[in-house]
């Protein structure tokens, strides 16, 4: 077991110094990206995707402390199964799309939790509402066309009504659960 951590180890350090010596910025690619949203409706799981989402991380894994992720949510570019779901989601009660057209999430912060594993400290802001946000995340170095790329995967739960998402009827948690989860699985290439 010990070589094994030992080989993981130095795989991380031989894959991290192919990585220029300086923090970069990353650049979300769209085409190989999924953020994807879980929720229950009457017992029932249901998931949706968010869609032409984009993002720049600006970070170097070696001081990961100094990172800062922008990242922006067209809340027009949900997909989901029904058109009917899709209509409800955009409406003013839900997302409000019409008055506020984007979601985003912004960090300045990250920890190092292990060798690729991080958190970073940020806000996400829907309709009118910002919270603060513990963003657990593992990021990998790969190959993507023959580049070296980011692979960064995570899975969080908000809480819908905190942003305001649920208004008159759909605030009933017995319909809807006030959580919903948020599963990310991006890669990223160097501007």
């Amino acid at each position: 077991m010990k070589t094994l951590i030992q080989q993981s180890a130095a795989a991380a350090t031989l894959a991290l110094a192919m990585i220029p010596a300086q923090a970069a910025e990353w650049v979300l690619d769209p085409a190989e990206s999924l953020v994807i949203f879980k929720y229950a409706y009457e017992g029932t799981p249901y998931e949706g995707q968010f869609g032409n989402v984009s993002a720049t991380f600006d970070i170097d894994p070696l001081k990961p402390g100094s990172c800062n992720f922008d990242v922006t949510i067209p809340i027009d570019g949900i997909n989901v199964d029904s058109p009917e779901t899709l209509d409800y989601l955009l409406d003013l009660e839900m997302f409000d799309v019409d008055q506020w057209p984007t979601a985003t999430f912004s960090a300045e912060k990250c920890s190092i939790d292990s060798i690729n594993s991080f958190t970073s400290e940020g806000t996400l802001t829907i309709r009118d509402q910002t919270h603060p946000i513990s963003f657990p995340f593992t990021l990998d170095i790969e190959t993507c066309d023959g580049q070296i790329c980011f692979h960064l995967m995570s899975e969080v739960t908000v809480n819908r009504l905190d942003f305001g998402v649920g208004q008159g009827y759909w605030a009933n948690t017995a319909t809807i659960p006030n959580e919903v989860g948020i599963a990310i699985d991006v890669y990223a290439v160097q501007k």
